[in-house]
């Protein structure tokens, strides 16, 4: 009895975020009392991987100077710490409302910039593409001057978009509230939270011709729209993800590769642990979550930690997420997918530890379940269940693993070699994750 009364209370507070009522107006240049609440709370107990220990309570203890409404990239650096070089450092507990649409693509007089006025006075996509087709370079790693022209072109837009985050901030998005071309970058810090925005287009000016990179070799752009490295206690909470009007099937084709311009929406790498991805919507992007970014036995190993649960994921591509090393909770969520060019769900990576929990997957017909797994060099997947929606059949249980073993060699071991216990409520019936997850994930779902 108790069990259902946990369930049936944990729909009925996801079902209430999206018929809350507004909160009352705030006059203007100050956030309403519902948005200074959300912005002093923390990440509840037990909710996830970012819950262990002290928890996650980012920017709760922010001063009255500390806490500001932000509606440009230049008023958002400021109340991050006023230069974007070093805030990074900066660890004085922070709140940040951000209101309307904030570009990473503003100069710093407010006029709208371009790749154009990125670009190093060396580089040119003609010239680049000229000098590296591989007919005529062959197929090895660029180099030279039109190279090195790239590289300072790319550190040009770094400085430009990728905006630093210290440790001890809550960075919440008003009614409304987008980031549009940047990458918010957390790195080398502790205890953020992310909640209540809308990401647009990280788009990269000047991707990187790898030619090794698969049979044909692959462009790879560097933004991701949220990146978190060498990081913990990280609570990244009901945002929305998107390529906006600038997606990757709009994109030309160079060297017989799409040229590709965006990168994750959110990764975690290079040791970071301790993070929450709960109730976002991710809609529409290819490469999603890459949780490790190298196979190399090293520091890695034991960090890595991170819960992914409530989370819908809508005509995504790949990365659902791609685990190398970590011990992941992927629990609760809703994966609407299929068409041209979906590759896999969930990618089992190097000494990968994905326990993987009542998530629902609603499949177009050209979807093989099977498929829904890749293997990436990992040995075993704890799956539990699952069920699968397709065409006009009704909804059903399934063993993803079994499927996947059925028509692939290695076979997945079925004990990943843990258990989660970081969780929030016991898990909801399956069948009911695509009700809860589409009422409450994403941007605008929150009662501000």
């Amino acid at each position: 009895m108790r069990t259902r009364t946990v369930r049936a209370a944990v729909l009925a507070a996801a079902l209430t975020l999206t018929i809350a009522a507004p909160a009352p107006a705030a006059p203007a240049g100050k956030p309403s009392r519902a948005a200074e609440l959300l912005g002093r709370q923390a990440l509840a107990a037990n909710d996830g991987w970012a819950a262990e220990g002290a928890g996650t309570t980012g920017g709760a203890a922010a001063t009255a100077d500390r806490v500001r409404v932000v509606r440009t990239r230049a008023e958002l650096v400021a109340a991050l710490g006023g230069d974007n070089a070093t805030n990074a450092t900066d660890a004085t507990p922070k709140i940040v409302y951000v209101a309307g649409t904030v570009d990473g693509f503003e100069g710093p007089d407010g006029a709208p910039l371009d790749c154009a006025d990125l670009a190093d006075p060396e580089y040119s996509l003609p010239a680049y593409l000229a000098a590296y087709d591989p007919a005529v370079w062959g197929r090895v790693d660029p180099s030279g001057p039109l190279e090195a022209a790239r590289v300072r072109s790319v550190a040009a837009q770094t400085r430009q978009t990728q905006i630093n985050v210290g440790a001890n901030t809550t960075i919440v998005g008003l009614r409304g509230a987008r980031l549009t071309g940047l990458t918010l970058m957390i790195d080398r810090v502790a205890n953020v939270i992310v909640r209540n925005l809308e990401f647009v287009d990280a788009r990269d000016c000047f991707p990187a011709w790898s030619p090794t990179d698969g049979d044909a070799g692959n462009w790879n752009s560097q933004y991701d729209q949220i990146s978190v490295r060498r990081s913990e206690h990280v609570w990244v909470d009901h945002n929305t993800f998107t390529d906006g009007d600038n997606p990757d099937r709009a994109q030309p084709t160079y060297f017989g590769r799409p040229w590709q311009v965006h990168d994750g929406s959110l990764d975690v790498t290079h040791t970071a642990s301790l993070v929450t991805a709960s109730w976002n919507r991710f809609v529409g992007r290819d490469k999603l979550m890459l949780i490790g970014s190298s196979n190399t036995v090293g520091p890695d190993v034991g960090r890595l930690k991170v819960t992914v649960h409530h989370n819908l994921f809508d005509g995504d591509l790949q990365r659902l997420p791609r685990v190398r090393f970590g011990q992941v909770d992927v629990h609760e969520n809703h994966y609407r997918l299929g068409g041209a060019g979906f590759e896999y769900a969930l990618g089992v990576g190097v000494q990968s530890a994905i326990h993987a929990e009542n998530n629902f997957f609603t499949l177009a017909d050209d979807v093989d379940p099977a498929d829904l797994i890749r293997d990436w060099g990992g040995t075993a997947l704890t799956e539990r269940g699952s069920w699968i929606g397709q065409g006009g059949r009704l909804p059903r249980p399934v063993d993803l693993r079994a499927a996947y073993n059925a028509v692939h060699d290695p076979d997945l071991g079925g004990d990943a070699g843990w258990t989660p216990t970081l969780r929030a409520a016991p898990p909801l019936p399956t069948p009911l994750v695509p009700l809860v997850v589409g009422a409450g994930a994403g941007a605008g779902r929150l009662p501000l």
